[in-house]
């Protein structure tokens, strides 16, 4: 294909669409993929992928793999439903939650997610709303979760923190990716860490440190009983 040849020169865009969440969404190919990108930032794929990478492989593959049951915040056009399925080959179930209904049919559309259907639940609702009333419990929560680049405050509240923990297998991991820009943003990720006691859970950070990924951050959070 011409367009992915190309995007090794420059990115080349694909398709511009708005959604009642996101004004601002751009498909586009660059460095041979198609990506997802915001007004700002990239949504899915691309740098973003490399991100959540990390952070699994910082968990370890071997320890996500015989995992029995994931829950993704916020799915975006499917890449880490991708790097756990073909990365780590995984095969347990996974719950994805997704408010915007443009974004679920971009990943359809354009990014091949209904393959990866298989033990893959779509959930089109709030990620507040469904760790308030889950009744589930998880291996693996994964937090991803942005408009451009504002994060929603709800994410940093306590009590959705302490809902987090109710849900949280002993033994089990949260990856959060977090975007750092000002003070403001630091001290609130700092605040963050500190409502997971020392005794019952082992948190971490992983700084990013290339130049397209330098204001990420990945918190990691383990529960130890």
């Amino acid at each position: 294909m011409l367009k992915k040849l190309l995007s090794y020169i420059r990115s080349i865009p694909q398709k511009k669409i708005r959604s009642d969440f996101n004004q601002h969404l751009e498909i586009k190919w660059k460095n041979g993929q198609l990506i997802l990108e915001t007004e700002n930032t990239t949504y899915s794929f691309g740098k973003l992928e490399q991100i959540f990478k990390r952070g699994l492989k910082f968990i370890g593959y071997h320890k996500i793999k015989p995992m029995q049951n994931i829950l993704n915040l916020g799915l975006g056009a499917g890449s880490t439903i991708q790097l756990l399925r073909n990365e780590i080959n995984y095969e347990g179930r996974i719950t994805s939650v997704e408010i915007d209904e443009t974004i679920i049919h971009i990943a359809r559309k354009y990014f091949n997610l209904d393959s990866f259907s298989y033990n893959h639940n779509i959930l089109k609702m709030d990620a507040f709303e469904y760790v308030l009333t889950c009744k589930e419990m998880y291996d693996l929560i994964l937090i991803d979760i942005f408009q451009d680049t504002h994060m929603p405050s709800f994410l940093f509240e306590t009590y959705f923190g302490n809902h987090l923990k109710r849900i949280l297998n002993i033994n089990g991991f949260i990856i959060f990716n977090t975007i750092l820009l000002n003070k403001d943003d630091y001290d609130r990720n700092e605040a963050f860490e500190k409502q997971f006691e020392p005794d019952c859970f082992s948190v971490r950070h992983l700084e990013e440190t290339t130049d397209s990924t330098k204001y990420n951050r990945i918190i990691t959070i383990k529960r130890l009983q």
